[in-house]
């Protein structure tokens, strides 16, 4: 199979695809050695059948898709990023949520996962905005929602019960007129 069939979308570095079953093994152990990294942020399955259930709500519910950034190098998958509360109709709104294994923070390989991503959503999936919510002194995640086009337009207290406590959430969004296609 050649590159161009192994990839929704490809980059310079990166391709996204959709999660797989058998993803488990590297993703759980990306998402162990990544917990100093995640925390207090957010908690991907560190083990086989908690992945096994993440990765079937994204590829069976139809209000989520979840998407794999992986260097097309050969170097395996860097992050997740996943569209989550899908609503079609008059809204055509996802709520995004991402992040970066370890040994791949701070290459730009997000930046432009993300970015394949956006595109994605506003072509093939039909979706005219996307929202990022992300904790105020978060700014590893901010500055990459920065970084892809998206503009700050609120905040939210007590928004997400996250490592036992309820967090307050910057709400940053882009719609598909902004981005350059």
């Amino acid at each position: 199979m050649g590159q161009t069939n192994r990839y929704l979308a490809e980059g310079t570095v990166v391709g996204i695809r959709h999660y797989r079953y058998d993803d488990a093994v590297e993703f759980t152990s990306r998402a162990r050695e990544s917990k100093a990294l995640h925390h207090p942020w957010l908690f991907p399955p560190t083990g086989t059948a908690a992945y096994t259930a993440y990765a079937k709500r994204l590829l069976e519910d139809p209000t989520k898709t979840g998407f794999l950034v992986c260097e097309t190098d050969g170097g395996g998958i860097s992050g997740f990023i996943n569209i989550n509360n899908i609503v079609e109709g008059a809204f055509l709104n996802g709520a995004l949520g991402y992040g970066a294994f370890a040994h791949a923070a701070g290459r730009g390989l997000m930046t432009e996962g993300l970015d394949l991503v956006v595109r994605y959503a506003f072509g093939r999936l039909g979706l005219h905005r996307l929202e990022i919510n992300v904790q105020p002194d978060n700014a590893a995640s901010i500055a990459l929602a920065r970084r892809c086009g998206f503009r700050l337009e609120g905040f939210s207290p007590d928004f997400l019960f996250i490592d036992g406590d309820w967090r307050d959430h910057e709400r940053w969004a882009i719609t598909a007129d902004v981005v350059r296609r």
